[in-house]
């Protein structure tokens, strides 16, 4: 197999631009008279990777579009990749295994292949083993327990071709459902209810009162668990879930995880990717890493306990693989730190109340500081994005709240065909090396906005977010779409503006983990969702956590290696422990 592979990344490709084919003329190997990079049918430009060699990396980074890459591959990787999409395309080595009785999950980069493993075991996608060649081509059962032959893979297909394997399988993008189905809850389930079970799922996962509802009328969250609700009402024995708590709040996140972990039983597996560490140790038995280059490949490494398997991920080394795919571990802090307040208000607000039809939310006075990061927690429907609105102006008050200027990252983000570099325009004026580069927003620049992935969009808006003139920056929701360690790069980036700029930031996000990481101090809602919500606080980090673990009943503890915070299982010695002492976040 080849050792080194290189990427045709077509988006990019812009011969015109680059005054005709640029990568074909420098090619030490063209220019020998070989056919290492040629012309293909639809006028960009294709790779003959049997030919190329090292002096052909010129030729990637000679492209003003950055529309080639050269990669080299893992010397002990022995095998053609499991997958591949076309010729110079992403290419998957391995697949994570489904385990009777256990959860297991997937952590790693968006854009790594963790979809398309998923998407192959659940037999929606039919792999090629690398043969690009034929793009008709399939590979039959018999070739899959031939390629995986004396690994546990060879047993998964073998009993799939038997048909002892029954799917069901959740994609990621809910968003989809309301396009392809048009009618009401209740009538996309029963036409998928294979058990008979549509009442005890309903309640289960609470979507009894939304049963009447159109299905393009409902939230993001209610959308999800609707998602769930079709996948476990099919007969299956093994379970696909690809991010299952996006859209949730965090008590919504605990529930389905523990919904999630009854699904697993001696005849039943279930397969998890998800973003958010804390729930993803809360909820998998065992955990399989991904690692390798973004859009370009993808490797499944062997399979973990989810403690070590996170605590893997974090220090960036796989010491069985002896791969290095981080420079750096990443690392918590063991105590809150005792960060000296700053005396410079930012800005304060005295109590109010705002009513929005039947919905009545209480702000109690608060005060922020300058140079301070504020964590917004509480569920969803509490009143969270209305009181964001509020201090952005863009809903009025009886109560005037003095007019700030503030930058302002909707939770829901509208998409045009502007330029990125439009509307980068400031940040790379003003942090091309702190925003820019951090965030490798370089090669988005000649990209529109409705082009990108979520993932990528988000960070566009946040850098903006972030650029713009200001004195408080709000967020709502900026972890949505991000993987785990594009949630952490966020923190630092958000950390290192505030600090240098002296401004204030309020983030509203359900990842405890990020939230953890990023804030200073913590405002805490209450309330009932869609009813009524009261805004308290800003509180110092311990204080904060305390009241808002109090409310769903839930302890931490930190990790003995990188510190990082873990759920408690619920009436486990620690958890009796720490809520008799009262301690239910830093011990």
């Amino acid at each position: 197999m080849h050792k080194r592979i290189m990427i045709v990344k077509k988006e990019k490709c812009n011969p015109e631009g680059c005054g005709g084919y640029l990568c074909m003329r420098v090619s030490p190997s063209n220019r020998a008279g070989k056919d290492a990079i040629m012309k293909s049918p639809d006028g960009k430009v294709m790779v003959n990777e049997e030919v190329i060699t090292d002096g052909d990396r010129i030729a990637a980074n000679k492209c003003p579009f950055h529309a080639l890459e050269m990669i080299n591959l893992p010397e002990e990787l022995d095998k053609e990749p499991i997958h591949r999409y076309g010729k110079n395309g992403f290419a998957l080595y391995n697949l994570p295994i489904p385990i009777f009785g256990k959860v297991v999950g997937i952590i790693g980069r968006n854009g790594i292949g963790k979809s398309t493993a998923i998407k192959i075991l659940a037999n929606v996608l039919e792999p090629n083993l690398g043969k690009v060649e034929d793009e008709e081509y399939k590979a039959s059962h018999e070739e899959l327990i031939n390629y995986f032959k004396g690994t546990e893979a060879q047993g998964f297909f073998e009993k799939r071709k038997k048909g002892e394997i029954k799917i069901a399988y959740k994609p990621q993008q809910v968003d989809m459902i309301p396009k392809q189905f048009d009618g009401t809850v209740k009538e996309l389930l029963e036409k998928i209810d294979e058990k008979n079970a549509l009442k005890e799922i309903s309640e289960k996962l609470e979507l009894t009162k939304i049963l009447g509802h159109k299905i393009k009328d409902i939230s993001g969250g209610e959308l999800q668990r609707v998602a769930i609700a079709a996948t476990v009402l099919k007969k299956a024995n093994v379970y696909f879930f690809d991010e299952p708590t996006s859209y949730l709040d965090i008590k919504q996140r605990l529930k389905i995880s523990t919904f999630i972990r009854t699904l697993a039983d001696e005849n039943t597996a279930v397969i998890v990717i998800e973003h958010d560490l804390i729930i993803l140790d809360y909820m998998t038995d065992f955990t399989h890493l991904m690692y390798g280059k973004e859009a370009a490949y993808g490797i499944v490494s062997q399979i973990k306990t989810t403690k070590a398997g996170i605590n893997v991920y974090l220090s960036g080394f796989l010491r069985e693989e002896n791969m290095r795919f981080r420079a750096n571990a990443i690392k918590f802090l063991k105590k809150p730190p005792i960060k000296k307040q700053s005396t410079h208000e930012m800005a304060s607000w005295d109590k109010l109340e705002h009513k929005q039809g039947i919905f009545n939310l209480k702000v109690n006075k608060g005060i922020l500081y300058k140079s301070e990061t504020v964590g917004i927690m509480g569920e969803n429907g509490i009143g969270k994005t209305t009181f964001v609105k509020i201090l952005a102006g863009e809903i009025e008050t009886e109560d005037k709240i003095e007019k700030l200027k503030i930058s302002y990252k909707p939770q829901y983000l509208d998409v045009s065909d502007e330029l990125v570099a439009i509307t980068l325009k400031k940040a790379m004026g003003k942090y091309k090396t702190a925003i820019i580069d951090t965030l490798n927003l370089k090669d988005l620049m000649m990209r529109k906005l409705s082009e990108l992935s979520g993932g990528e969009l988000q960070k566009v808006m946040i850098a903006k977010c972030l650029a713009e003139e200001s004195n408080i920056i709000l967020m709502d929701e900026p972890s949505a779409y991000l993987d785990v360690e594009q949630r952490l790069e966020i923190s630092k980036v958000i950390r290192d503006v505030i600090e240098h700029t002296g401004k204030s930031a309020l983030i509203v996000d359900h990842d405890l983990l990020f939230l953890d990481y990023l804030s200073d101090n913590l405002i805490v809602f209450d309330g009932e969702p869609a009813i009524s919500g009261e805004v308290n606080g800003p509180f110092d980090m311990e204080e904060g956590m305390n009241i808002f673990l109090k409310d769903i009943e839930l302890t931490f503890r930190r990790d003995d290696e990188n510190n990082r915070p873990r759920a408690n299982k619920k009436d486990s010695q620690l958890d009796r422990e720490q809520k008799s002492k009262g301690k239910l976040y830093y011990v």
